[in-house]
């Protein structure tokens, strides 16, 4: 057998089982967004007080981000993701109790902090499985559950929204009851389909274990496989200022995006269908992305460039008095900022590897979703109250995704360098 075969094998059997769990990870994060169609009115949240707590989350997410690798490096894949399901499934359903905004905001971060190891571990465990050329392409199909999430976690919240009354509770109690526990039920399932690493695998014979091993080592070019000198290095700290500027600017967006559709006159159920249409062209986008880039190899265009288009069209939903263009705006801006993930995450894929990939990652992570998650939701909010629009919020984020592209293409050359070290 080929090592191509057998690292398709390898991954029809784990990229599936990776974007059920991600795209269960990612309805609990931000379901928030469609609850509060209904669960601001009922609490009597501000948007200010909605923008906070849906940004909080991020800030108990960065918290556990470093620690949560490190104990996967140590325990493994298998038992650390379950635990990790187990609790985040039991925490997002408690949102459905919450009454005050203290109560929202604990629950946020309590939930940040039960995610946080989950994406990062999942980034590191495709290094345990495949070599460089395959990861730009598979990163990008395993996150085609962001869009995929809203494009039909959209239309289900909106018809769960209409359970208002059902047993006694509102429609968003019964949101996010029926769309978090599942994550504690699937939990169990990660025990049996998902190995450690390629030597758990009983679907792998003992040639294709030592194959993937040996391409692993061959294609191993990582400056850096210790931990504390990789948190350290000044590059490492680009790479998460690159993904700032795109959590700023995507969860900005993200988490509003119903609130301001439903602005624009339609009902909660009509606002959660078309908010899932950004997202249907957002997969098909992120996919073709990620396989241009493994084809070519190219990695930093292919981050600034999305970057570009985002800015644009944050600035065009600021700058027109349409409906109809800012919707179309937006969803330019939500495609183009969810295409760059699969490039921009190959790049400190190549520069890291071992405990120092557990916790580069896990920084790196930290600095953009991390804090990035919080800026932007809660920049809105406030921008709104203060200026009664959208305008103002969109057009302030229309910087973040400058940031990324600057940073990114600053690193031009050193990444040209690097390639061209590895490959003597």
């Amino acid at each position: 057998m080929t090592d191509n075969r057998v690292f398709d094998k390898c991954a029809w059997r784990l990229i599936p089982f990776i974007f059920l769990l991600y795209l269960i990870n990612f309805v609990d994060r931000v379901n928030v967004g469609f609850a509060a169609l209904t669960m601001n009115k009922d609490l009597g949240f501000t948007a200010a007080i909605y923008g906070f707590g849906g940004g909080v989350f991020f800030l108990g997410y960065s918290l556990f981000q470093i620690p949560a690798n490190l104990i996967l490096e140590r325990i493994g894949a298998r038992r650390w993701i379950f635990i990790i399901l187990l609790v985040w499934g039991a925490v997002s359903a408690c949102n459905a109790l919450v009454t005050t905004p203290q109560q929202f905001y604990l629950v946020r971060i309590l939930l940040g902090v039960a995610e946080a190891g989950f994406f990062p571990g999942m980034v590191l465990y495709l290094t345990y499985w495949f070599p460089k050329a395959y990861r730009a392409r598979l990163v990008a199909n395993f996150m085609l559950a962001i869009p995929f999430a809203n494009m039909v976690g959209g239309p289900i919240s909106g018809l769960i929204l209409g359970m208002e009354g059902i047993g006694g509770l509102h429609g968003w109690q019964w949101l996010f009851l029926i769309e978090g526990l599942p994550a504690s039920i699937i939990a169990f399932a990660v025990l049996t389909r998902l190995p450690s690493g390629p030597q758990e695998a009983t679907w792998l014979s003992a040639d294709e274990k030592a194959a993937i091993t040996a391409r692993l080592a061959a294609d191993n070019s990582s400056r850096h496989q210790k931990f504390l000198p990789a948190l350290l290095d000044l590059k490492v700290w680009a790479f998460g200022f690159i993904y700032l500027g795109y959590s700023i600017s995507y969860y900005g967006v993200q988490l509003w995006l119903p609130q301001i559709v439903q602005a624009m006159g339609f009902s909660n159920l009509a606002t959660s269908f078309l908010v899932a249409l950004p997202f249907a062209a957002t997969m098909a986008a992120m996919f073709f992305w990620g396989r241009s880039s493994d084809a070519s190899g190219e990695r930093i265009w292919h981050v600034a460039i999305p970057a570009l288009i985002a800015m644009t069209s944050l600035l065009v939903s600021a700058a027109t008095g349409s409906n109809l263009v800012v919707f179309l705006a937006l969803s330019f801006a939500v495609m183009s900022l969810m295409s760059l993930q699969g490039p921009f995450w190959s790049l400190p894929q190549s520069y890291l590897s071992g405990a120092a990939a557990a916790g580069g990652i896990a920084l790196i992570n930290t600095i953009g979703t991390g804090a990035g998650g919080f800026i932007g939701p809660y920049l809105v909010g406030v921008l709104k109250d203060s200026s009664g629009g959208y305008a103002l919020p969109m057009a302030v984020l229309a910087a973040a995704p400058v940031m990324t592209a600057v940073v990114v293409l600053s690193l031009k050359k050193s990444v040209q360098r690097a390639a061209a070290t590895a490959s003597l």
